[in-house]
């Protein structure tokens, strides 16, 4: 059987340049409307999927109408005596248009998997947008832009319907496999059909399997086994240097549809906690300095430099603030090793051997020396992926760091953390930021946390600043309920004024001496749970008859829920939370009650 191969080379050569032309238009097109917000975004969005929906022949006869001799551009081609119609151009312009949809969305797809902090961190790394997309985003998105590429191919190859109609079926010059199937089975030679319908099938699966046999071979190649530790004895020099002492002035309002966050502080190069419950707005302040968020109005001002001004219109780009941010999933780019991570944000221009002796420093000064580069395998080193979850948190610190930015963000870095490996990084953390001369602000809802590594807190509560304090005046004097609630107050009763240094507790139902002045302002008193004295002398001052109604256990202590003046008729009936070591539970618990317990004057605290 004597076959024309022209629909052979004729498909190859129509489907390899409309999958050429939709690659670059497809992927500039999904890349567009990842970030296009505007109000025809669904029409848009209509028009480049519609070659998916309709059918193909109102697809070949709307190319028919815009490239035909009447229509615009075949107008426009008429001087030069060029038509596109019946053309093998024609057949590529056909298949070019129906295999668009496919590469469109499913580039789109693998860019809207991208985790969105990889950019915003990225952004605060000085990135430029082009730099972030060659070495962040198309990296990323790169299985699924050859798979849609794959797709793309084999759709414009199987195209049929609108490449019959703007070129036609001319043997030799436009007649592609699949015509050449159709109109072999109209003249019943079955054996043709046949041939063609396998060359095609052999084709299209080919590509399918060339690209997941890579991506196979890819994930195999991110998994390898990570390789031995070195020794390195250097201190970090980075640590130690900044262009200048971290002071931040930060007055900003930002009004959402269910949110509305105003606050105004200032931070130095001690620690400032954020401290709150979720919704306070810890995280949007942090976004709002990092230039991830516009805020509605206010000014954000660091070491004497505008960074964000309402008024006068001032907006500097995450790239140019200079400000290091540790999210709260690490947001390590996943196809750079340790060593690339931590390099993105040095500066340009950096020697290869500069670079390897900055990212050593980082990692010998967070105790990760043999992670990063070997003189053998330059920047070939372990994969976020090969990391646990401690050493993912310290090699994006020092990323962070490595920048040398003016202020350092850190969003709840222990949240997902298991109780002994967030001791040690606590540990680790308190000795960094003692030798970074930068302002840091440390979000957290963990007040034992906050206490550990921040000199001064920031209370937040619905958007608003509660208290700005040092760390000992806010657990010692809470401003009101909530804060000393944020700060593990378990026990308050309303109160008012009996005597002169004397307080009525409503709620306890008895009468309190206080050290703190009393004045018209507070309505409630309250004492921590661990400042409750358990007393074996009943004459003392604030000393009361109390029963325990139950209690509940940790590790090292035990709460003690308890009554005064009578007896509990229910677990929920008490009036206070004590808390004691369970050594010393051991030796109180077989007492007979009543027991007398004291509330210290001295640790009774007056709030609104």
């Amino acid at each position: 059987m004597s076959i024309d191969l022209s629909p052979l080379w004729i498909s190859l050569k129509t489907s390899l340049l409309a999958t050429f032309i939709t690659f670059f238009l497809g992927i500039t097109a999904a890349y567009w409307m990842l970030g296009y917000r505007g109000k025809a975004k669904s029409l848009i969005e209509g028009v480049f999927v519609a070659p998916l929906i309709l059918p193909p022949t109102v697809i070949g006869f709307l190319l028919l109408l815009f490239f035909g001799k009447n229509g615009p551009v075949g107008k426009l081609m008429q001087p030069f005596d060029f038509s596109i119609v019946f053309t093998w151009y024609g057949a590529a312009i056909a298949a070019t248009v129906v295999s668009f949809p496919l590469m469109y969305k499913t580039a789109l797809g693998a860019f809207e998997q991208i985790d969105s902090n990889l950019l915003r961190v990225a952004r605060t790394l000085g990135a430029k947008e082009s730099t972030i997309f060659w070495r962040i985003s198309l990296p990323l998105a790169l299985p699924g832009i050859l798979a849609a590429t794959t797709l793309a191919f084999a759709r414009a190859l199987g195209e049929f319907g609108a490449t019959l109609m703007l070129a036609g079926n001319i043997p030799g010059q436009t007649q592609t496999i699949p015509m050449a199937i159709y109109f072999a089975v109209e003249a019943g030679a079955m054996n043709e059909a046949w041939f063609w319908a396998i060359a095609i099938m052999v084709i299209s699966l080919s590509g399918i399997i060339i690209v997941n046999f890579w991506q196979e071979l890819r994930e195999k190649g991110g998994q390898r086994g990570q390789r031995g530790q070195r020794g390195q004895g250097r201190e970090s020099s980075l640590l130690q240097t900044s262009s200048s002492p971290g002071r931040l002035l930060v007055d900003i309002e930002k009004r959402l549809s269910s949110f509305h966050l105003q606050v105004a502080f200032t931070a130095d190069e001690q620690p400032l906690g954020l401290l709150g419950g979720s919704g306070a707005g810890k995280s949007m302040i942090l976004r709002c300095l990092a230039g991830i968020e516009t805020p509605t109005k206010g000014r954000i001002i660091l070491n004497g430099k505008v960074l964000f001004d309402s008024e006068q219109k001032i907006n500097v780009p995450s790239r140019d603030r200079r400000i290091g941010f540790l999210f709260q999933n690490y947001a390590l780019f996943p196809h750079m090793t340790v060593a690339q991570n931590i390099a993105f944000g040095l500066p340009k221009g950096l020697s290869p051997g500069s670079i390897r002796v900055l990212v050593e420093e980082q990692l010998s000064a967070m105790q990760l020396q043999g992670l990063g580069d070997s003189p053998a395998n330059t920047f070939s080193e372990r994969y976020p992926h090969q990391l646990s979850g401690g050493q993912q948190q310290r090699v994006a610190l020092a990323r962070a760091l490595a920048s040398q930015p003016e202020v350092l963000l850190l969003d709840e870095p222990f949240s997902a953390l298991d109780t002994h490996l967030r001791s040690q990084l606590e540990q680790q953390m308190t000795a960094t930021l003692a030798n970074y001369q930068g302002a840091t602000l440390f979000v957290t809802h963990n007040m034992e946390e906050a206490y550990r590594i921040c000199p001064n807190l920031l209370v937040l509560e619905h958007g608003r600043a509660v208290q700005h304090d040092s760390k000992q005046n806010i657990f010692e004097h809470p401003a009101n309920v909530s804060v000393a609630q944020l700060t593990g107050c378990k026990n308050f009763s309303r109160a008012v004024s009996y005597a002169s240094q004397q307080v009525e507790a409503i709620d306890w139902g008895c009468t309190l001496q206080v050290i703190e002045p009393v004045n018209s302002e507070f309505s409630h008193i309250g004492i921590r749970a661990h400042q409750i004295i358990f007393t074996n002398n009943p004459n003392q001052e604030n000393t009361f008859q109390c029963w325990v109604v139950r209690t509940s256990e940790t590790p090292h202590r035990t709460t003690l829920f308890i009554k005064l003046h009578s007896a509990g008729h229910s677990p929920q009936d008490y009036h206070l939370q004590a808390e004691v070591f369970k050594e010393k539970w051991a030796i109180m618990k077989d007492q007979p009650f009543p027991w007398y317990v004291r509330l210290d004057p001295l640790q009774l605290m007056l709030m609104k």
